[in-house]
C-alpha cells in the first residue's frame, strides 16, 4: 500500500525500487564494517533479529520526511518500538543525503563546486536564494543560544543556500547553518567566490542579500542595482531603478518555486528535532526532488 500510493512518499514504485538497489548494498556493507569495528562478544547470528527489513527502513524515512510524522506514530503504523524507527532513519537518512540532485541520466551534482562545473559545461543560469527552516531554540544557558535568531523572521531557525536552475529545478542545498548568518557570509563560506574566481564562466542571478558578490566575482553574480537617491528622488530615476530593480526580479522568481517544493515536504516546514540533523534532511529531500518533480510532469502530461 505505501509503496503503490505516491501520495504517502512522495516517489513512484519505480523510482523507490531504484533506491533500494542503489542504498540497500551500501547500507549493508556499512553495516557490516560497523560489526566488524568492534570486538565480538557474542556468536555469529545471536542476538535481537531485526523485525523490519531494508525497504521497510526506507519507506518509514520517506514517510517521515514527506509528512513530518513522528516516530511514535510510525511505530505503530509498522508494529515496532519507537526506536527501532529512530534507528532506520538515523542510518537511512544519511545515505539519502549523500547520493546528491540527479539533473541527468548519469549527472548527480554532491557539491557546490560540482553544481558550478556543471552550470559552466552546460551554460545556463542559475539562481541562489536562502530558506529558513524553523528549528527548538537551545536550551537556557547553553553557548551560542542567539545565533539561530533569525534577524529577518526574528524567529529560531537554521538556513540553507539553495541554487536552482533558470527554471526553477533544484540542484543543489547547503547543509544547514544558524539563521543569524547573513546570506552573503554563508556563501563565502561555502567557498562559492572562490570557485566561480576559479571555474567556468556562468551567470548567477541573486537578490539584494547577496550585494557585493557581483564585484568579488567579476560580475557572475547578478544582485538588484542600489538606489542611488535616498531623499529629493527625481522622478525619471524612480521609474529607472524600478525597471532595473523588476527586470531580474522577474526571471529571479523562479527560485521561490523549487523552495516552494521543498517545503511541501513537511520535515522542512518547521522541525522539532535535533538540530545537528538538519543538514541531512535539507540535503536527502533535495536528492529526493528531482524524482518528484519528473514524476509531477510526467503525471500532469498523461491528464
Amino acid at each position: 500500500m505505501i509503496i503503490g500510493n505516491r501520495r504517502i512518499t512522495g516517489l513512484t514504485a519505480r523510482v523507490i525500487a531504484e533506491l533500494v538497489e542503489e542504498i540497500g548494498p551500501l547500507w549493508q556493507e556499512r553495516h557490516q564494517a560497523r560489526l566488524a569495528a568492534r570486538p565480538r562478544k557474542r556468536a555469529v547470528g545471536a542476538g535481537a533479529k531485526h523485525r523490519l527489513v531494508f525497504i521497510d527502513w526506507l519507506l518509514a524515512t520517506l514517510v517521515h520526511l514527506r509528512h513530518g510524522v513522528t516516530h511514535d506514530v510510525l511505530a505503530c503504523w509498522f508494529g515496532v518500538v519507537r526506536s527501532t524507527i529512530t534507528w532506520a532513519v538515523g542510518e537511512v537518512r544519511p545515505l539519502l543525503a549523500e547520493r546528491g540532485c540527479t539533473v541527468g541520466p548519469d549527472v548527480r551534482l554532491r557539491s557546490l563546486a560540482d553544481v558550478v562545473d556543471h552550470l559552466g559545461a552546460s551554460g545556463t543560469t542559475s539562481i541562489v536564494d536562502s530558506t529558513e527552516i524553523r528549528a527548538r531554540r537551545p536550551a537556557a544557558g547553553r553557548k551560542d543560544r542567539d545565533k539561530f535568531i533569525s534577524g529577518k523572521n526574528k524567529q529560531n531557525a537554521v538556513k540553507s543556500m539553495v541554487v536552482t536552475g533558470g527554471e526553477g529545478r533544484v540542484l543543489w542545498c547547503s547543509p544547514a547553518r544558524p539563521a543569524s548568518c547573513a546570506d552573503i557570509t554563508h556563501a563565502g563560506q561555502l567557498g562559492l567566490v572562490k570557485l566561480l574566481a576559479d571555474g567556468p564562466a556562468t551567470e548567477i542571478l541573486a537578490d539584494a542579500g547577496y550585494r557585493g558578490l557581483d564585484a568579488q566575482t567579476g560580475g557572475r553574480v547578478v544582485t538588484p542595482p542600489h538606489r542611488k537617491f535616498k531623499k529629493d528622488v527625481p522622478d525619471w530615476y524612480e521609474e529607472l531603478h524600478e525597471r532595473q530593480r523588476k527586470a531580474p526580479s522577474s526571471r529571479r522568481i523562479r527560485v521561490e518555486h523549487g523552495i516552494a517544493y521543498l517545503k511541501n515536504w513537511r520535515v522542512l516546514a518547521r522541525h522539532l528535532g535535533r538540530r545537528e540533523h538538519m543538514s541531512d534532511i535539507v540535503q536527502a529531500v533535495a536528492g529526493l526532488l528531482p524524482h518528484q518533480q519528473t514524476a509531477d510532469l510526467t503525471s500532469s502530461r498523461q491528464r
